[in-house]
């Protein structure tokens, strides 16, 4: 089975930024063999919302947000959090650190 990785991305506006950084974590992940599920928080509201089978199976979490994120579902889960250009502009090494687990436990 591949590795999974979720992600939350979102900005305040919603638009372009959001989903740009959606489509670069799900193309990275892809290169490196590893399916990453992106809930999008976007100027229509939530999209592809994390089911809790996928974030209990995720090897890591990856919020590239610049809107606040409900983290209370990832507790237990090594979670980076960033801004969501971060995504945009760097997603191999997002991807790469939570493959290689240098994330931390979140403890909410």
């Amino acid at each position: 089975m591949m590795d999974k990785i979720v992600a939350v991305t979102g900005c305040p506006t919603g638009i372009a930024h959001t989903y740009m950084a959606a489509e670069m974590l799900e193309n990275t992940g892809r290169s490196f063999g590893i399916n990453v599920i992106v809930e999008t928080n976007g100027a229509i509201g939530i999209e592809n919302e994390l089911k809790a089978s996928d974030i209990k199976d995720a090897i890591a979490v990856i919020i590239a947000s610049d809107i606040q994120i409900q983290k209370d579902r990832f507790i237990g889960k090594r979670l980076i959090e960033v801004g969501v250009s971060k995504a945009i502009s760097d997603a191999t090494s997002l991807i790469n650190d939570a493959i290689e687990g240098k994330y931390k436990i979140f403890k909410g």
